[in-house]
């Protein structure tokens, strides 16, 4: 209970700081019609008779596009300004999700996945960014915390509920529910009012030139996005596959469900943890919850007619520890490699490696469970995850977020302050 007024006040801050609530509510409008369309788009493929392989090329094909959008929106934003790139993004984010209706033919369902890749990297990058802008680098943690839940608050609830919805509510519903980041476009409008003069990325070095000291300013991403991209490959994997890979639909949503909750929570309470101890006692750890999680998950799909609920339930909160705890760590890091005018670069960068682990882990576990079996799949998985280790206990040269106390105390500090 000690520091309570100051805790509470800072807590107020992050939540109504100038231009915060039209950013999260803009975050958890897009993010609810992106969710609820993550398991539930390659489900629709499957009921049009597409195989294993082929539900995984829809978010596979949702995520190559999101990438490409993503390597253009800081320059969007300088040449068309925040409020026509933000409403353009939530336009094509949200409005493909009906005409799912007319068909579950695999190619039309592939042509959707792709323009709603193209607005979910235009909410990605703009939203990052809009953190970056909105506040000052020292107190980025809380934010970023605050930002991850309205990303995964919607993502707990519809991810995990909605191919139970799609089979009992009936597609209608959660293809209504895939509509909603047409909502957005309101509080699009006022974020963008309140970030006008703003232009993300406006004076980065890798725009200004090709030289090799423009490209070198991209170096200092490279570690935090492939930690990202190690963490959102199982990520990904699960959320895709976690419908059929499972013979019992109660443990599906119990796992989802975990999976979503713990990474929303996780996200959420890391914010606090990295303005306090910094990122790096953190990232070792998180690494290897996430692969054990890969791997008693895969121990649980062993035998397609009996999933094992315990490892299930266990390995999928496992990894959703570290699905959340990496993306917020892996944020600030970026954030923190380069100055502020470059802040959104360093979202486009962060974003470009969750979304293609997203998009690797649907495809790679597609392919590999259509070849040999979704319990291999996994353990591959895990093994790509691990290899990101080195990466996590690497010290970032000239770092500002380390905190003087030995890394092998990151599980303490986590235990104890989330307990705090």
């Amino acid at each position: 209970m000690r520091n309570a007024p100051a805790d509470t006040t800072a807590r107020e801050a992050v939540w109504n700081a100038p231009g915060m609530p039209a950013l999260l509510l803009l975050t958890a409008t897009g993010f609810s019609g992106f969710a609820v369309l993550l398991p539930t788009a390659p489900l629709w493929a499957v009921h049009g008779g597409a195989d294993a392989a082929g539900a995984g090329s829809v978010n596979a094909v949702l995520m190559l596009c999101t990438v490409l959008a993503q390597t253009l929106v800081p320059t969007s934003i300088r040449r068309l300004g925040w409020r026509t790139t933000l409403v353009c993004g939530m336009v094509l984010l949200g409005a493909p999700a009906l005409p799912h209706l007319l068909t579950a033919d695999l190619g039309v369902v592939l042509a959707l996945a792709a323009v709603r890749g193209l607005g979910f990297g235009v909410l990605t990058v703009c939203g990052a960014s809009a953190v970056a802008e909105l506040v000052e680098p020292a107190r980025r943690g809380k934010p970023v915390g605050a930002y991850g839940l309205a990303i995964a608050g919607p993502q707990f609830i519809l991810v995990s509920t909605a191919p139970w919805a799609a089979e009992n509510l009936g597609f209608e519903v959660v293809f209504a529910i895939g509509a909603l980041p047409l909502l957005g476009v309101l509080p699009a409008l006022r974020l963008a009012r309140r970030l006008s003069g703003h232009p993300a990325g406006a004076e980065d070095p890798p725009h200004r030139d090709g030289t090799a000291g423009g490209r070198a300013a991209y170096l200092p991403l490279l570690r935090p996005m492939l930690l990202l991209l190690g963490v959102t490959t199982a990520g990904g994997a699960l959320i895709t596959f976690a419908p059929q890979m499972s013979s019992d639909p109660t443990a599906t949503l119990a796992g989802l469900l975990l999976l979503t909750g713990t990474a929303a929570v996780s996200r959420w309470r890391f914010g606090a943890l990295a303005d306090r101890y910094g990122t790096r006692p953190f990232l070792w750890p998180l690494v290897i919850v996430t692969a054990a999680g890969l791997a008693l998950t895969s121990l649980a799909v062993t035998s397609p007619e009996a999933t094992g609920m315990v490892p299930l339930l266990a390995g999928t909160a496992l990894v959703g520890v570290g699905y959340g705890g990496l993306q917020n760590l892996t944020l600030v890091d970026a954030f923190a490699a380069v100055d502020r005018r470059s802040s959104g670069v360093a979202s486009a960068v962060w974003n470009i490696g969750f979304d293609a682990g997203t998009g690797v882990g649907a495809l790679l576990v597609g392919y590999l469970a259509t070849a040999a079996s979704f319990s291999l799949a996994l353990m591959v998985t895990a093994a790509l995850s691990l290899a990101t280790l080195p990466l996590a206990l690497a010290r970032r040269r000239g770092a500002g977020l380390r905190h003087p106390t030995d890394r092998h105390q990151g599980i303490w500090y986590t235990i104890t302050s989330w307990l705090m």
